[in-house]
């Protein structure tokens, strides 16, 4: 979230949200897109592959994102109420602390990163990335980390979402009729909106067709430096289907099946707790 919003004291408007989670869809199909250069690498994700000299029991990109984490702890990253970190005792800040007004009513810091952490290393990454090991494992664990921030930070989003609509007047007695009740599927209803979600998925497709292309082969001789005209349905102005670094279809589904979802179950769980805080 952009600090800027999380010093005003309130819920951020549905407005605000919209962009940084606008902004967010960038971040994620440019890291996506850095991800899918290197080969699967599949060592850098089983325990006990690689001995370390700590006797650390994991995988290569646990280890290496628990370092990370641990250096971002010491900065206060994870003091901020967006960000959440995958490893546990983390140490604590150097920096003294940042004074952040109490938006959110999360008292047990809901957090799904093992959920997160699972889709992204069974799922995504097989789907963008070639079979085979390249050996660049530091390179490869480098971008999953970058992947694995992003998507954690826009899918724990769902709470600030939930919170603002919570907070409107429009449907505010109806929000807290289905928390008291404990009303799980009520509650995923009234935040559901299908026409808002189709937008999105529309708009990651042109974003993922735009960004992803192969300039080699959407740049013949014969067009110089501009690119292809794409058609909605990924298809190039020959009626081919447009080759791109990161297939667009993989990141579409991604976020149908998994970062909606996943973020709806975030801000479900958030209501729930919501008016215990």
């Amino acid at each position: 979230m952009s600090r800027n919003l999380l010093i005003l004291g309130a819920a951020p408007s549905l407005g605000e949200l919209r962009d940084t989670l606008i902004r967010l869809e960038d971040t994620i199909i440019f890291a996506l897109i850095e991800r899918s250069q290197f080969r699967h690498n599949r060592d850098i994700y089983e325990a006990d592959k690689m001995h370390f000299k700590d006797g650390y029991r994991g995988s290569f990109l646990t280890w290496f994102l628990k370092e990370v984490e641990c250096v971002h702890a010491r900065v206060r990253r994870y003091q901020s109420p967006d960000e959440y970190p995958f490893t546990n005792n983390l140490p604590d800040p150097v920096l003294p602390p940042l004074e952040y007004p109490p938006v959110l009513v999360d008292p047990a810091r809901i957090n799904i990163n093992d959920e997160i952490f699972d889709v992204y290393v069974n799922t995504v990454v097989p789907g963008i990335t070639a079979d085979g090991d390249d050996n660049n494992y530091g390179s490869s664990a480098t971008r999953d980390i970058e992947c694995l921030q992003a998507l954690s930070r826009r899918i724990h989003y769902g709470k600030f979402v939930a919170e603002s609509k919570f907070q409107d007047p429009a449907t505010h007695d109806e929000y807290v009729r289905h928390i008291k009740a404990g009303d799980r599927a009520k509650l995923m209803e009234l935040l559901t909106n299908t026409r808002v979600e189709e937008q999105l998925l529309r708009r990651l497709k042109a974003k993922a067709l735009i960004y992803g292309q192969d300039l080699s082969s959407a740049c013949p001789d014969s067009v110089g430096n501009g690119l292809l005209p794409v058609s909605a349905a990924g298809e190039s102005g020959a009626g081919e289907r447009v080759k791109t670094r990161v297939d667009y279809d993989l990141v579409v589904s991604l976020y149908r099946d998994y970062v909606i979802p996943l973020t709806k179950e975030v801000e479900v769980e958030y209501l729930i707790r919501r008016l215990d805080g």
